[in-house]
């Protein structure tokens, strides 16, 4: 897989994603985030395989989001998201940020983003979002309390329910490596 940033908010970077592949497609044709990709290499090089949007806090300068993470349908459950957001935090590090925060609306992100390095504040925000930052609190007990905002929810699907059960007690997942 390469990783690579196609351009910082500043830049005004557009994607274009294909809406049946991609969640969140219409986010990356606009202009006021940054975004990065994952491509795949060899035979397959080319169209992401998954894209980032990404800006600065209003309020704090030393801080950045992420705002929009999408993996291409086909491509979904391999770790490509999570190594994602570790590649786009490790480039917004470099930039001079000292946090960088997420909020996510179900709990497979969730555990996508504690594997790119990130751990839960307790705090919500938007429509149902739980925020993450990094660095963070990685603690078990913070881990599963937000695993807990979830499994309190109504109208899960088996899936995610399934999910949630099998993650009940777990420690966090291992923070995956840095891509180049």
């Amino acid at each position: 897989m390469e990783y690579a940033v196609l351009g910082w908010p500043d830049d005004g970077p557009t994607l274009r994603l294909d809406h049946r592949e991609f969640s969140y497609a219409g986010k990356f044709v606009m202009s006021n985030t940054g975004k990065a990709v994952a491509r795949a290499t060899g035979s397959e090089a080319g169209d992401p395989v998954a894209a980032i949007a990404f800006n600065e806090d209003r309020t704090d300068a030393g801080t950045a989001w992420l705002r929009y993470v999408t993996v291409r349908d086909d491509r979904r459950g391999e770790g490509v998201g999570a190594r994602l957001a570790r590649f786009a935090t490790a480039r917004l590090r470099e930039r001079g940020y000292d946090r960088v925060r997420i909020a996510v609306n179900n709990s497979f992100a969730y555990h996508a983003l504690y594997k790119a390095g990130f751990g839960f504040t307790g705090e919500r925000t938007g429509i149902a979002e739980l925020v993450l930052l990094r660095p963070g609190d990685r603690s078990a007990a913070r881990y599963q309390s937000g695993l807990d905002e979830f499994r309190a929810r109504d109208g899960l699907a088996p899936e995610e329910r399934s999910f949630l059960d099998a993650k009940a007690g777990a420690r966090p997942p291992d923070v995956i490596a840095v891509p180049d």
